[in-house]
């Protein structure tokens, strides 16, 4: 049975984890396995072949659930511009009968759908795979040190591309040449001012940093959307592989990380209401209450967590959340593989 204290911690580290770069699905694992008794038993039950019927796993899909709306809530004026966009391509591109994006919302969406089909794909067709024979606490330990040395090459990838601006920036002074001109961004339009406990200059520089994501290509967006396969396995963060990607592909830390979160709403969304309906079969049986309280405290966790983060990586790097994910990896394998 799953007591109303397990619910609220685990509510908890799903809501912090699952937007930083640390692993929520690894914390799953881990953190009921470093406590042992009964929520041990949370983990072993879920990792079983025969696990449809897992009360804990039918908990883990209301809380992705509760993440996915936290995640819209706040990013909720950008959600309407990305879907009008996507419909008035669909619209033109049918009635032009060929492809046509040409703003960038319109941009943004169809990179959106083009980095989500890699592993919508992959998490229908080897969900069960990657929980039942890896979603336990030696793999999920070895794979949380691996995403510490995925955060360092992301980290390495934003150092690079700075070193390359600087020395861009000596070559033009030395050669006498004028500074670039700075790229004139519209003003957001004034239905989407202050939302989601942002102030209007927060969304102007959300506007303006769509702008920029939407320069990739749509083969970057599908580089990127193939990265978040890895994040099926336990211990590989899915916000933190698509930050990295981003970086690689030229972003800055800004713009990688409201590509992330932007990438992540509709898979975590689809994945928990792929899901939710075992919560009204025999997995959901006694836990109704525990479903509701960790919903409210999961999404409050997240929708803190998103807001903390957007601020956090405007001066910041992955490099404190890459060395937690090296130390609390290699603790847990040698606690875990040792027993």
């Amino acid at each position: 049975m799953l007591t109303y204290l397990q619910a609220i911690v685990i509510a908890l580290v799903q809501g912090v984890t699952e937007l930083f770069p640390v692993s929520s699905l690894g914390h799953s694992v881990l953190v009921p396995a470093w406590i042992g008794g009964s929520w041990e038993t949370l983990v072993t039950q879920s990792s079983t072949a025969n696990s449809e019927s897992s009360f804990y796993l039918a908990f883990l899909v209301a809380l992705h659930v509760a993440t996915a709306l936290a995640l819209l809530w706040f990013f909720r004026a950008d959600w309407i511009r990305i879907v009008s966009g996507f419909f008035r391509s669909v619209g033109r591109s049918l009635g032009e009968r060929r492809f046509s994006a040409t703003d960038r919302d319109e941009r943004l969406a169809w990179l959106i759908v083009i980095a989500t089909i890699p592993v919508g794909i992959t998490g229908v067709a080897l969900e069960h795979v990657f929980r039942t024979a890896l979603a336990k606490p030696v793999a999920a330990s070895a794979f949380l040190f691996v995403n510490g040395l995925i955060l360092l090459t992301g980290d390495r990838f934003a150092r690079m591309h700075r070193a390359a601006e600087r020395t861009a920036r000596r070559q033009r002074a030395a050669d006498g040449a004028p500074p670039p001109a700075p790229e004139e961004e519209p003003p957001p339009a004034p239905a989407f001012a202050a939302s989601g406990g942002r102030s209007t200059t927060d969304v102007a520089e959300a506007y303006a940093s769509d702008a920029r994501i939407a320069r990739l290509p749509y083969a970057d967006g599908l580089r990127v959307g193939i990265l978040q396969i890895f994040a099926l396995f336990a211990g590989i963060s899915r916000s933190g592989i698509t930050m990295t990607g981003g970086l690689w592909r030229g972003l800055t830390y800004e713009d990688a990380v409201r590509f992330a979160f932007l990438l992540a709403t509709p898979v975590i969304l689809a994945a928990g209401v792929l899901k939710i309906p075992s919560l009204f079969g025999k997995a959901g049986d006694h836990i109704h209450g525990q479903v509701i309280v960790g919903m409210l405290v999961c999404g409050v966790a997240a929708y803190l967590s998103v807001r903390y983060l957007i601020r956090y990586f405007e001066t910041r790097t992955l490099l404190p959340f890459a060395i937690y994910c090296l130390v609390a990896g290699a603790v847990s394998f040698i606690r875990f593989a040792a027993f």
